[in-house]
């Protein structure tokens, strides 16, 4: 059974954005998917692949083309993130997390640190990890106690991250670590090559999706940073670190959108072929009826990420609805996903057919960057307290 592709209705605004979707979707046909049931399997993780995909102009296509970015909207990115995701979950995913890892440098870096780093982190010689969370302050990101204490011309870094994707195999990691005792304002973010001494990655974990994505804690003990590598001013990394996870957010809302796509695809590609009392299945209306959910949802979710991005390409407040774009989007692909499940019936739970990966892959996205809870935190907090 090959996936039926699902019309998407690109709204594009230039030439080279919908020439930028083309490369993406031919990279996905002729890449990644191919080899993504394997190497999830496998658990391996494809870190050439975005070598490829640095070199092919599309890990950093948010940036500024003068350090090597593609000087593309948001909207443009979040649409390529979510072709990626599609195809391959794990590389849609590190698309996102590694935007959010350059984030902070190429917003708040001073021009010596943006021209000293962000051409090959947005070429695809060097991998990012974003490292906010720990063992015992996830959600409740500012009670964080990472420490880095000043000492002369360097910091000494000490305390363990969680949850971090590309933990182990990431080149750099940007780290925000307590420099101060106040909770929130006393937080600083600082640019940590992976190579340096004390840095130490625990064994992946084993999840039950995402598998060759690696997530895995990392310590840092006594690690020796240039103080120079402080991004932003000391006690500026909160700020900065909750300005990353909005555009973050956006990131995971277009993975999202993307596996329930592919989901949808290989559903109503299943119900055209399966013959139920002389007919394919998809003539009966009870089913009819359940991939027109699934799509209206997938077409629902795609419309709040893009038009959260829009905000942001305009200079709006957007994180309010970063924060709905990712609470639905997630939602919607667990509940796809599990419908795509239901269509295929038995066949829909075993690995020989895609729908049991992408429910499994479709929970992740309920969790990271912020809990689903989380969001309705925020979204709840805006409604009751605005500005």
């Amino acid at each position: 059974m090959s996936p039926a592709e699902t019309s998407v209705e690109r709204d594009l605004p230039t030439p080279e954005a919908h020439d930028l979707l083309d490369l993406t979707r031919d990279l996905v046909a002729a890449e990644l998917a191919p080899r993504a049931a394997a190497e999830e399997e496998a658990g391996r993780f494809p870190r050439e692949v975005f070598r490829t995909l640095g070199r092919a102009g599309l890990l950093g296509l948010p940036y500024p083309e003068e350090y090597g970015g593609g000087g593309q909207p948001y909207a443009v990115y979040l649409q390529v993130i979510e072709e990626l995701a599609a195809g391959w979950l794990a590389v849609g995913l590190g698309v996102s997390v590694h935007t959010l890892a350059c984030f902070p440098v190429a917003r708040y870096g001073t021009a010596a640190q943006r021209e000293r780093w962000l051409p090959d982190m947005l070429g695809g010689e060097t991998l990012g990890a974003y490292c906010l969370s720990e063992p015992h302050s996830g959600s409740d990101a500012a009670a964080l106690t990472t420490r880095a204490e000043r000492d002369g011309d360097v910091y000494r870094l000490q305390g363990t991250k969680a949850w971090i994707t590309h933990g182990g195999r990431a080149d750099f990691y940007t780290v925000f670590a307590r420099t101060g005792p106040d909770k929130s304002r006393g937080v600083s973010c600082l640019q940590v090559g992976a190579a340096g001494e004390g840095i130490s990655a625990a064994p992946p974990e084993r999840k039950m999706g995402l598998r060759s994505s690696p997530t895995a804690q990392v310590s840092f003990d006594d690690v020796r940073v240039p103080a120079d590598d402080l991004v932003g001013g000391e006690g500026q990394g909160f700020p900065i670190a909750l300005s990353a996870l909005d555009g973050g957010r956006l990131g995971i809302a277009a993975c999202a959108v993307g596996v329930a796509r592919a989901a949808l695809d290989a559903a109503v590609a299943y119900a055209r072929e399966r013959r139920q009392f002389g007919r394919p299945i998809g003539e009966f209306q009870g089913l009819r009826f359940l991939l027109a959910d699934m799509a209206t949802g997938v077409e629902a979710a795609r419309s709040l990420y893009l038009s959260a991005a829009r905000r942001r390409d305009a200079g709006l407040e957007y994180g309010t609805q970063a924060a709905m774009a990712k609470l639905f989007a997630t939602d919607t692909a667990m509940r796809v996903t599990t419908d795509a499940v239901q269509v295929l019936g038995g066949y829909g739970y075993v690995s020989d057919f895609p729908v049991e990966r992408y429910m499994r892959e479709a929970k992740v996205l309920q969790i990271v960057e912020g809990t689903n809870q989380v969001q309705r935190v925020v979204i709840g907090r805006a409604l009751t307290h605005p500005r």
